[in-house]
């Protein structure tokens, strides 16, 4: 706004000069002279600072823009893009299993999910049908969930952690017809079994019993696949380039997991999106440690491999102490992170692997700045590919180029190329804060807010999806945002922009907490502590205290070792945080609960609180006037919530 302001009072002083007679040199530099003392020397600066920044950022855009309305007009669907790469490269190995070193190749793949569209047409499933997939990572969870697209019917890709209510919450949203899992949650189906629906049919993936299978009320699948015929199904897929494609589910870290709605174009995009954004390469070789359930895994990961022809690893499960030996034994060159674990690597010994390795890319979402740097340094990685984006949401951003701790960025010379914004939020309730006008009031740069996206239907990049259940999708689309009459998706993130348009990651709405007359990201002072703690895990919310306003922080901290020191924590902690930061109450854990995408799961530690009668975990309260951490017992805990002791 202000670089607008001080050209139109640069063309006006222009235009006046002009109109006095003076010559164009006089005119010219003086209105250069008024550009600049009202402010437009601020807008130089960005534009000198940025534009090769964001030249390549439109570059990217227009180019993944161009490729998603020119599959629109053919009305592709992810399986016939696929079909399009496995003609270029029917030979080259599509999917390794690390597991056991077994390699598929682009045509392998392909006839592997043509078996299981025609077993899918078997059951009678048609167009529209949900199918549950449960197992863990591997490749054959790829060939199932491509071969039912294939005919029109989508998977469910639910999070193989998921146990009894959570479980059958899934299945239950989706409206799942059919069950495929595999061998190895045979004990976590059995728990559930009597509460599936009679209709419901089941298949076990894997080596189990005969009588084990009968007592699921299931059938082998293995063998039906390998009695399928191999070549394409008969029937023609009746859907588009923005039909759906499948379900993946929200991590569930504040409730249950809800099921975001993923059509083909978008699965196409974040793929594409990171292909072109992070500059990978038709000869790179992707470690994909992240679960097929999420879409880092299944999309920005196996997605180079459908859409790029890229060859990917899939791990069954991440290993710290396994990772570099990995990337070493198939070459790769390309790692994938989210949440913590480039910070369970670096809390790794020393091994001459770290170093060995070939791996020149990293890309993820959820790297600390506090990490970011020990990361690349320690482990000679040259690029880290950050990025932010939920499965569901439109307003995606990359860090493409290098900018540390940056999760991405919007222009600030053309930001309506790209139309999102950080608006303004209730610290306390995160309603939206609105103009006289009735429109949301954006942040100016260094304010935080909540990111937000305007929606368009009918863009493959602003459509917004939503989720299987009709009323959690209205509660994530607000109205009247960047002008009257519009709707935006409401991210529910935290972030804030500094004046060249670097966004930085700052909560989760609802994490930040005020104590003490001041707000306390909680991500910030997580990272903090987990940096003092040597890279351990670390959970920080804030907890009511009667009669006190505000919340008071409290750090829920992984011990493994049973030696966490309250003395040294709090010394050290004073040295690194402000005084309102400080945790005022401590719980002392074996170990934090996480999701399957490794993050830690805060809503049972809020709901716990200090009350030291629901926990085994050591609790501690900080007595300021003692100077010192007091193990809560009941008593202790009763001063507290009753307001006879000063926090």
């Amino acid at each position: 706004m202000r670089g607008a302001a001080s050209v139109s009072a640069s063309f006006g002083s222009l235009s006046l000069l002009r109109l006095f007679g003076l010559p164009w040199s006089w005119s010219l530099a003086a209105s250069l002279g008024v550009y600049l003392g009202t402010g437009g020397w601020r807008f130089l600066y960005v534009v000198v600072r940025t534009a090769k920044r964001d030249l390549n950022g439109l570059y990217v855009l227009l180019r993944v823009k161009l490729a998603l309305h020119r599959h629109m007009r053919k009305s592709s669907t992810v399986p016939s893009i696929f079909a399009q790469t496995v003609a270029l490269h029917p030979d080259k190995p599509a999917l390794v299993y690390e597991a056991t070193g077994e390699s598929w190749s682009f045509s392998q793949l392909d006839q592997l999910s043509n078996a299981v569209a025609h077993w899918a047409l078997g059951q009678g499933w048609a167009t529209g049908d949900v199918v549950a997939v449960f197992m863990e990572s591997r490749p054959l969870v790829v060939a199932l969930w491509l071969g039912l697209a294939k005919v029109g019917v989508e998977a469910a890709l639910i999070n193989f952690n998921l146990r009894r209510d959570s479980l059958m919450h899934c299945m239950g949203v989706s409206g799942s017809r059919g069950l495929v899992f595999g061998a190895e949650l045979a004990d976590a189906v059995l728990e559930v079994s009597a509460s599936l629906s009679q209709s419901m049919v089941r298949f076990c993936a894997g080596e189990l019993s005969p009588d084990r299978v009968a007592s699921l009320s299931a059938l082998p699948l293995d063998p039906l696949l390998a009695s399928s015929p191999r070549l394409p199904p008969p029937c023609t897929l009746r859907k588009g380039f923005n039909d759906r494609l499948f379900y993946i589910y929200t991590s569930g870290t504040t409730g249950l997991p809800k099921a975001a709605i993923v059509v083909h174009s978008r699965y196409y995009r974040i793929a594409a999106f990171g292909y072109h954004a992070f500059g990978m390469r038709p000869d790179d070789i992707i470690y994909d440690c992240l679960p097929l359930y999420h879409s880092a895994g299944n999309i920005m990961g196996v997605g180079q491999c459908l859409i790029n022809g890229l060859t990917v690893v899939v791990k069954k499960k991440f290993s710290a102490s396994r990772f570099w030996e990995d990337c070493i034994k198939h070459n790769c060159t390309v790692v994938q992170y989210i949440g913590e674990i480039c910070r369970y690597l670096l809390s790794q010994p020393v091994r001459p692997a770290e170093k060995g390795h070939r791996v020149r890319l990293a890309v993820g979402n959820g790297l600390r700045p506090s990490v970011w740097e020990a990361f690349t340094e320690r482990f000679r990685v040259a690029q880290i590919g950050e990025f932010y984006g939920a499965t569901e949401c439109n307003c995606s951003i990359a860090n493409m180029d290098g900018k540390v701790g940056a999760c991405g960025f919007n222009s600030q010379i053309l930001p309506s190329v790209y139309p999102i914004r950080l608006v303004k939020v209730e610290e306390e309730t995160m309603a939206l804060v609105r103009d006289r006008g009735g429109l949301c009031v954006p942040c100016r740069p260094g304010e935080p807010g909540l990111l937000v996206g305007r929606i368009n239907q009918q863009d493959p990049l602003r459509r917004f999806d939503g989720y299987a259940s009709q009323d959690a999708t209205n509660k994530k689309i607000a109205h009247d945002v960047f002008k009257k009459g519009d709707s935006a998706y409401l991210s529910g993130d935290v972030l804030v922009m500094d004046e060249l348009g670097y966004m930085y990651f700052r909560d989760r709405s609802g994490d930040t907490f005020r104590w003490r007359g001041e707000n306390v990201s909680t991500t910030e002072v997580e990272g903090t502590l987990s940096t003092l703690l040597g890279q351990a895990d670390v959970a920080v919310y804030g907890v009511p205290v009667p009669g006190v306003e505000g919340k008071a922080g409290m750090a829920a901290i992984a011990d493994r070792t049973g030696q966490f020191d309250c003395a040294t924590f709090l010394r050290e902690a004073q040295k690194v945080l402000p005084p309102y930061a400080r945790p005022v109450f401590l719980r002392i854990s074996p170990q934090m609960d996480t999701t399957g995408t490794f993050k830690i799961q805060k809503t049972r530690l809020q709901r716990e609180g200090y009350d030291p009668r629901l926990t085994n975990d050591r609790i501690y309260f900080l007595n300021s006037r003692a100077g010192h951490y007091e193990r809560v017992n009941e008593e202790l805990y009763s001063t507290i919530v009753e307001g006879r002791m000063s926090l």
